[in-house]
Parts: structure tokens; C-alpha cells; sequence
């Protein structure tokens, strides 16, 4: 549910520590870090906090594509692309993060071996955890994806607003609430 991927954390932290074109970047909580639409100009990835990335569509409606913790990627997609950013990207909680510019990515990607596995792992993951996502969503109610969710994340409500989580599920805040309402008992 909150994504996390320790080996891309741990060989950044190492980069950065080594003097790399790493730096740090904090985030207050609700701070909008990558906005839809919009051009990207760094790669972030995420030393400690939350944060949620979202696609808000024409009729204002939002889908939380997922929740990163420390160690997720984002900004990679756009910059390989050179694209403007189909989604949103905003701290949750307080949010630190490394932070690398275009340039300095493309030079890593193409000149050190070790960064460009790890960033091709990080994209395969996040392909493959969507597509596993989408499909047990799709297939199962939304109240047992929302206790398979707090399963694997107890602080859940304590930690995601309720409307996240309604975006997140593909479901209204009046579905969770009546959810909620029904596992309480």
C-alpha cells in the first residue's frame, strides 16, 4: 500500500553522502511537490514521510494512483520522457526527499551501471504492483481491499485522510464511512 523500495533509498544516501548531485529537499505536509501538467525539472526520491500521487481528471474527480514511502521514485517517468507530468505528486506528511535535476539523472542513467538497474527495477516494480493492485481491486469488494490495506498498514487511518483513501479505493467518502461503519461492528 505505501510503497517503499530500500535499495534505491540506501545507494542515494550513499551518492549523496559521497558529495553526488544528490541534494536534500523537505516538504511540508499538503505541499504539491509535482504538479499535473506541468513540466518536472528533478527526479525525487523519498527519505522520510508520505506522499500520495494523484490524477485528477476534467470533472474534478481524483485517483490516487498509490502512496510512496522512503525509498519510492517519482518525477523519473517525465524526465525519461521528457514529458509534462500526467499526474500529481503532494506530501502527505512531512516530507524529506533527495532530490535530483534532469540533467544529472540522464548523466547517472547513462553512465553508471548500478543507478540505471536500479531505476529499470524501480519502474518493472511499479508496473507490476499496479497491475497486481488493479486486479485484486477489480475483483474483490472494497470493503475487504480497505481491511487488506489496514492489514498491511495498521496506522493506516491515523496517518491517510479518509478521502485519500476513498480516491485511492475508486470509491465515495459516504462508501468508506458506511465501510467503516459496517467493520466497526
Amino acid at each position: 500500500m505505501i510503497r517503499e523500495n530500500p535499495a534505491l533509498l540506501q545507494y542515494l544516501a550513499q551518492l549523496h553522502q559521497s558529495n553526488g548531485p544528490v541534494t536534500v529537499t523537505d516538504f511540508h505536509p499538503k505541499t504539491e511537490i509535482i504538479s499535473q501538467e506541468k513540466n518536472v525539472k528533478a527526479a525525487f526520491v523519498i527519505t522520510a514521510g508520505i506522499a500520495k500521487c494523484f490524477h485528477r481528471e476534467n470533472n474534478g474527480k481524483i485517483f490516487v494512483q498509490e502512496f510512496f514511502g522512503p525509498g519510492e521514485l517519482f518525477g523519473e517517468i517525465e524526465l525519461i520522457h521528457q514529458s509534462l507530468s500526467f499526474s500529481s505528486v503532494e506530501a502527505i506528511t512531512h516530507l524529506s526527499a533527495f532530490r535530483m535535476n534532469q540533467e544529472h539523472f540522464h548523466k547517472l542513467l547513462r553512465s553508471d551501471p548500478r543507478f540505471n538497474t536500479l531505476i529499470m527495477e524501480t519502474l518493472a516494480n511499479k508496473v507490476r504492483y499496479k497491475a497486481l493492485r488493479h486486479a485484486h481491486n477489480q475483483s474483490h469488494p472494497a470493503a475487504d481491499n480497505l481491511l487488506r490495506l489496514q492489514q498491511s498498514f495498521p496506522d493506516l487511518f491515523h496517518t491517510i485522510p479518509k478521502q485519500d483513501l476513498s480516491d485511492y479505493l475508486g470509491i465515495t467518502l459516504r462508501s468508506l464511512n458506511r465501510i467503516l461503519k459496517g467493520i466497526d461492528h
